[in-house]
């Protein structure tokens, strides 16, 4: 019989197994100072991609203001108590109308941490007889939500619309044999690799096909569609969403999030989701600062031009500097190099200390053995001086990568 601690230390998981090397520095880093383009690292002033503060709203005077106000007038303690039985506000309801609107839906529920609240809502919504069909490179918070699922599920490949029509006729005989229903799981935007789902195509095998469409929204609410709305409003198809999930992390630059729906699909959610009835809600200055933001997004539609003016600055020069960036269309922005684990470590060692970059690194078990990804994240508050720096300095490391420098039989010692 084993014991949970010892198979612990045996197994201490793919990228755990380097926690004492990397812990610090590659992993778990600490940037320090005010949020925005340039930070601190181990003390040194760096130029940072990796924060999702796309429209720069985290440091946005207004946005300070709101929070700081906030805070003195309620604190944090309050709502005391769950949304059902003692934590429900005003200011909680007037904020889930306004999310509603802002993404034409008739209502919304707030969740406090959108991973938790993606897990949660997927096991809300499908029972045992239902049938899941999702995309392959869905984020981890929708595939622990499927794991949940007591019933059956099939994975389509990535943006691959045939073969989803191809899991939809499976999925189809096997609900016409439960008695139960089919919900169909992508993302408007994939954060790995910067490509919108095919929205507008799933939503036409509505056609042939009976299901309702689940979508994670998490980095195209703010930055996507005419307002804002997100990747359903950019490809024309919002209203065919049939529940809509929107995160505070990336553009609103705080935490919780969102679910839209039908009134009653919300109303459904707000009495059995069980991550929302059994946990606080959320903060009084959270809804508040929210709402700020919220409001900010709306009526400054120059924070997604600037970030748009940006990213397109970004993408279009790296790729002009000959560097490989996918199929992103979205403001994720991956440069795709080839190289061992240790030969990325020193890369980016490389990078923070002798060109103060800081840009996060994606290695397998992430990505294929052999790949290395530097994801960039592009915001309304980076310069075209930001912008050119970094593509001189890619250039000059990508040289010492291809020349066999940065080769090593261990990751860089931090």
């Amino acid at each position: 019989m084993a014991d949970i601690f010892e198979k612990i230390q045996a197994n201490r998981g793919p990228i755990g197994m380097h926690a004492k090397e990397s812990h610090g520095y590659f992993t778990f880093p600490k940037l320090e100072g005010d949020i925005g383009p340039h930070m601190h690292f181990r003390g040194k002033e760096k130029l940072n991609w990796s924060l999702n503060n796309y429209l720069g709203l985290a440091n946005h005077p207004e946005v300070r203001n709101a929070d700081a106000e906030a805070g003195s007038n309620f604190g944090f303690a309050m709502p005391m108590g769950a949304r059902m039985m003692s934590g429900n506000s005003n200011l909680h309801e007037q904020l889930e109308r306004e999310l509603a609107d802002f993404v034409s839906k008739e209502d919304s529920i707030l969740v406090n941490f959108g991973y938790q609240a993606m897990v949660s809502a997927i096991d809300c919504l499908v029972d045992r007889h239902d049938v899941i069909v999702y995309d392959a490179e869905s984020h981890a918070c929708i595939l622990d939500g499927v794991r949940l699922h007591m019933g059956k599920r099939y994975v389509f490949k990535h943006n691959d619309i045939e073969d989803c029509e191809k899991q939809l006729e499976r999925a189809t005989k096997l609900a016409e044999e439960t008695g139960g229903a089919i919900l169909v799981i992508t993302e408007g935007v994939f954060g790995m690799r910067g490509d919108q789902g095919y929205l507008k195509e799933i939503v036409a095998l509505k056609k042939k096909f009976n299901f309702r469409l689940f979508v994670d929204d998490a980095h195209g609410v703010g930055t996507l569609g005419a307002t804002g709305a997100g990747t359903g409003e950019e490809q024309g198809v919002q209203d065919d969403i049939d529940v809509y999930f929107g995160t505070f992390a990336k553009s609103f630059a705080m935490i919780g999030g969102f679910i839209a729906s039908d009134a009653q699909v919300v109303e459904y959610l707000r009495y059995n989701m069980r991550s929302q009835i059994f946990a606080k809600a959320m903060p009084m200055p959270l809804v508040a600062g929210a709402l700020k933001r919220l409001e900010l997004i709306r009526t400054q539609p120059e924070l997604k031009s600037k970030l748009w003016e940006i990213t397109n600055a970004l993408q279009s020069g790296l790729k002009n500097a000959g560097f490989e960036i996918g199929p992103t269309n979205s403001c994720v922005t991956p440069v795709y190099l080839n190289g061992s684990i240790p030969e990325s470590t020193n890369l980016i060692y490389d990078l923070r200390e002798n060109y103060n970059i800081f840009c996060s690194m994606v290695v397998y078990p992430v990505v294929p053995k052999g790949m290395i990804i530097l994801r960039l994240i592009p915001t309304a508050v980076h310069t075209m001086e930001d912008v050119n720096y970094t593509i001189e300095s890619f250039s000059k490391i990508v040289g010492k990568l291809k020349a066999g420098e940065y080769m090593s039989e261990t990751i860089a010692k931090v």
